[in-house]
């Protein structure tokens, strides 16, 4: 039996633990051990290399990543046309400032107004380096455009671990030893109609919500609940702000999940999977947004050359037609209800329900969900907790259906 301490919230491995895993793994984790910052809670693991939607430990063990990179490696790793545009770039030119204009990012600007549900004609974009900065731009652009403080998001929320982004997430054991937080932020329940129109009012800025909650268990919203989101928005001057950081790029089925319910958000945060695995973020910003001047925000490695060219490749890989004659999202779709298919079959008192969209999965469970990873990673799978209960699954777009079929005998093992 693994020692749950392994996977507990205490920040780092004690030596003692390190010193009992194989070879190059121990003095690998007694390194990172002894110098690391103590925020991260460690499984007992050493990753080395990774392809495709596998990966590899330091002692050449082979896994089926179901974390990805917490949803950034939706192409899965060392995709040889992602390495090829990094290396081009990387050997032209890395860094240039948005004070200077730049043909990778010019290219990139124009691919992505183009694909924007915020509106191809008329979006702007805000490039930066990650989904906690997206998201607090989208934030201040929100306040700067409507002249207004409030801020509605939901229960169970997650936005970013910044102030800004952080006093959107609505989850209070990541909020109360920071507080007080940014002022003007309220939550309500998510999914609830009836809670959301009651807490917009005339001094609401925007109300920002996640298509799908990841973090907070993978609880999709309600077409109802998202079409009167925006609706709402509309009538009372507020901005609508789609978290798009964990389901775009593929993720749910489509480019972006909100296009699953014909949404068309004011404010339209990505990251993650952006730039095939490269640090970068992005705010899609509509045409109702206005007020915004050279100044009022910033980001010195926003728009570098080297996120841009891999982010470039990525929609190019995201739209292109494989043999199959379907796109990454599209197979990701068909994969995805295959695999939700299989999990909801599955027979255990353990299962309380399986939920998701596309190749975002949560099955929620009737117990703790530490140990149910534990098993899973003795067996070769690799997944993600979202919340207590709730195991989440975020393979790789370009996972095989065999290695979907190992995942789910592994789940039904581990939950038996």
């Amino acid at each position: 039996m693994a020692d749950t301490r392994l996977f507990s919230h205490s920040p780092v491995f004690s030596m003692a633990q390190s010193a009992d895993l194989p070879g190059d793994q121990s003095a690998i984790v007694a390194l990172e051990s002894a110098h690391t910052s103590g925020v991260y809670p460690k499984r007992p693991l050493v990753i080395v290399r990774g392809q495709g939607a596998r990966v590899w430990d330091a002692t050449g063990r082979e896994y089926i990543d179901c974390v990805a990179g917490q949803g950034a490696a939706n192409l899965g790793h060392a995709h040889p046309a992602i390495v090829a545009a990094i290396s081009r770039q990387a050997a032209t030119l890395i860094s240039c400032p948005e004070i200077f204009y730049n043909d990778q990012r010019a290219q990139l600007l124009g691919r992505l107004a183009a694909v924007a549900p915020t509106g191809p004609q008329e979006t702007r974009v805000f490039l930066c380096n990650s989904g906690a900065e997206a998201n607090e731009a989208a934030l201040k652009f929100a306040r700067l455009s409507t002249g207004r403080p409030g801020v509605v998001a939901a229960v169970r929320s997650f936005h970013g671990r910044t102030f800004g982004a952080l006093s959107a997430t609505g989850n209070k054991e990541y909020r109360q030893p920071f507080e007080p937080l940014v002022p003007g932020f309220s939550h309500v329940p998510y999914n609830d109609i009836a809670a959301l129109e009651a807490a917009v009012g005339d001094d609401t800025a925007a109300v920002i919500l996640e298509v799908v909650q990841g973090e907070g268990g993978v609880h999709p919203g309600t077409v109802e609940y998202l079409g009167r989101t925006q609706e709402l928005c509309r009538a009372r001057g507020a901005c609508f702000i789609l978290d798009e950081v964990q389901t775009g790029y593929g993720r749910t089925g489509k480019l972006f999940a909100c296009q699953h319910y014909g949404l068309q958000p004011d404010l339209m945060t990505i990251a993650k999977s952006m730039a095939g695995g490269l640090p970068m973020g992005a705010c899609l910003i509509g045409p109702a947004v206005q007020g915004i001047k050279p100044l009022t925000h910033g980001s010195t490695f926003g728009g570098n050359p080297l996120a841009c060219a891999a982010a470039l490749a990525t929609l190019d890989l995201m739209t292109q037609r494989g043999a199959a004659g379907e796109t990454l999202p599209e197979r990701a779709a068909r994969l995805g209800e295959y695999l939700l298919g299989r999990l909801r079959r599955l027979e255990s008192p353990l299962i309380r329900e399986v939920r998701g969209l596309g190749l975002m999965v949560g099955v929620d469970l009737r117990v703790k969900v530490t140990p149910i990873l534990q098993k899973l990673q003795e067996m070769g799978v690799l997944a993600l907790p979202a919340g207590a209960t709730v195991l989440r699954l975020l393979p790789p777009l370009v996972i095989a259906p065999d290695d979907l079929d190992r995942v789910v005998e592994a789940v039904a093992r581990a939950v038996g």
